[in-house]
């Protein structure tokens, strides 16, 4: 190296907001170590949204040397249950992370219910009777102040009374509420007078039968984070209204000030992150489950072949920003690739099989040839495929009138069979139809690889032995909608009316003979050469395996949707 060179440092990447804000934190000792939370409601499966949420609660932990706590926000039992809490759980740890508590919602019902005591005591608290729709209606407008109701005026005494009165289980479903007593005319409608409480005759997954009042979403969630001392409760950016509310509570009770920072949420091209409609997706029978491999949810990209380091990864190049945006799919579709393509064995597949046989190749002779199994890690080292007279390629690859440039095979071209020779083809075989079902060719014996002929060919194609390989269903996935902005869907649109009817197709195609490690459940995707990126589906069989496409190698959608 030259005595004046140098070398340049890679720039470090600047903090985001939420980094600048802890780390003001701890400088001025204001928290001594930073606890942050992830608190889903198990009322779904968590999707890629959630997911970004949870590299960066976590993350943010891990950075700064503090901690996370997994809590479930339960307060809504009609509509939680355990398999869901389970789901959740295997996901976190799925994407890498560990929780240091494992909290819920629940947990703090009986404190919650002494607080809310506590408010009507202090006269910001009160029983109301109105039906849900005079609430609604009594609350006014964004331009219009609201209304009291005729029952915020009752004493502490009659309120304290209706409240026990309410969790005794007296009243039906709606008959009362326990509301905040704040300001009707606010101009943040969420502090007018806030429901705390509704009653719900509900069995609950943890509590049973023990409550029939549960608490409202605003007033949990900002008591629960000050009873785990959180110090930075993380949020998208839709609950930057309901902060007002959460910093209230917490003033009024005069309880430990955890502070709510929030960050644009993460959307998708080309799907939808609403759990209601992606419910309605599994319903309808639009997708074949929670985990389809097409629906955005952690379990469909985790069978679809997608790993953890590619979710962190598109959660960091993502980022962390103010304002709400939408990600190109390819983003998440090009972070899979920079992850697998490392790591990925390769093997060959053809996906749409047409039979190829080497006439002046000798008859039931078979050899084994070496095959790279990933040109990006040396280590990985190299398997045997067997190279015999009659093969498998792909359709795609032979053209009886080619176009001009067209370098793989055709009538009188040479192509190179990869790892193998050069083949020339000399006739193809067709049906009473009309269509070719063999391509017939020579090879040049001396032309193997490694074999040192320096001759050489423009086109390299793979291939297979089509007495040394074995059948396997393929599914090639695709974008699950046609539009790219869901969201900007005209009003009164059935988005389901933009479903992709090509999101899916199902070939029967042939693989390598063995199936070894790079083939079991669990193991990392593998890359069909050429084609792209496949991992083994649950469906799969020791007689039949199963093969989802994870991505194509190269981004297709982009010229295909132009067309």
């Amino acid at each position: 190296m030259a005595e004046n060179s140098t070398v340049q440092a890679a720039p470090e990447r600047s903090l985001n907001f939420l980094e600048e804000i802890i780390e003001a934190d701890l400088a001025s000792g204001k928290h001594k170590s930073i606890l942050t939370r992830f608190p889903p409601e198990p009322n779904g499966y968590l999707h890629i949204g959630h997911a970004k949420s949870i590299c960066l609660n976590f993350g943010l932990a891990q950075k700064y040397g503090g901690a996370t706590n997994l809590r479930f926000d339960d307060t809504n039992p009609a509509k939680e249950d355990t398999e869901y809490v389970d789901s959740i759980k295997q996901d976190v740890r799925w994407l890498g992370f560990s929780w240091a508590n494992e909290r819920y919602a629940s947990d703090y019902f009986d404190q919650l219910y002494e607080w809310a005591l506590a408010l009507i005591r202090k006269g910001l608290a009160y029983v109301d009777d109105q039906p849900q729709e005079e609430i609604r209606l009594g609350r006014g407008a964004v331009t219009r102040p609201g209304t009291d109701s005729p029952y915020r005026s009752r004493s502490v005494a009659e309120n304290l009374d209706l409240f026990a009165r309410m969790r005794s289980g007296e009243f039906a479903d709606g008959e009362k509420v326990l509301r905040a007593k704040i300001d009707m005319a606010h101009p943040n409608m969420l502090l007018r007078d806030p429901i705390l409480y509704r009653i719900l005759h509900a069995e609950h997954h943890r509590t049973g039968s023990k409550w029939c009042i549960y608490p409202m979403y605003d007033y949990a969630h900002g008591e629960s984070d000050s009873i785990e001392g959180i110090t930075h409760s993380i949020c998208t950016l839709e609950f930057d209204v309901h902060r007002p509310l959460y910093d209230w509570f917490i003033e009024k009770l005069e309880i430990f000030p955890s502070r709510q920072y929030e960050f644009a949420r993460l959307n998708l091209t080309y799907t939808v992150m609403s759990k209601r409609k992606l419910l309605e997706l599994v319903k309808s029978g639009s997708v074949r489950g929670w985990d389809d491999p097409r629906m955005p949810t952690i379990c469909g990209i985790r069978r679809r072949g997608y790993t953890p380091e590619s979710i962190r990864l598109f959660a960091d190049k993502v980022g962390v920003a103010k304002r709400d945006n939408v990600i190109d799919i390819s983003l998440l579709e090009w972070c899979v690739r920079e992850d697998l393509n490392k790591r990925a064995l390769r093997r060959f597949a053809v996906i749409n099989p047409i039979r190829l046989v080497i006439t002046n190749y000798p008859e039931g002779q078979v050899e084994e040839l070496d095959a790279t199994n990933n040109p990006e890690d040396p280590a990985a080292g190299t398997r045997k495929i067997r190279f015999s007279r009659e093969l498998y390629i792909e359709r795609e690859d032979f053209m009886e009138n080619p176009p001009k440039k067209f370098f793989r095979l055709a009538p009188g071209q040479e192509v190179r069979l990869k790892y193998a020779y050069i083949v020339r083809c000399e006739e193809v075989v067709k049906d009473a139809d009309g269509s070719v079902v063999e391509v017939r060719c020579t090879y040049s014996p001396e032309t193997r690889s490694g074999g040192g002929n320096p001759r050489q060919v423009k086109g390299t194609i793979h291939w297979l032995s089509a007495g040394r390989c074995r059948a396997a269903e393929v599914r090639l996935f695709d974008r699950l909608f046609t539009e790219s902005h869901m969201d900007s869907i005209p009003e009164g649109a059935d988005y389901k009316n933009y479903l992709n009817p090509d999101s899916l197709k199902t070939v029967t195609a042939r693989v390598e003979e063995a199936i070894d490690g790079a083939y079991r459940e669990g193991a990392l995707p593998v890359q069909f050469e050429r084609t792209g990126y496949f991992a083994l589906d649950p469906d799969s069989t020791s007689e039949k395996p199963v093969f989802n496409r994870t991505v194509t190698l190269k981004d297709t959608w982009a010229s295909i949707s132009k067309k």
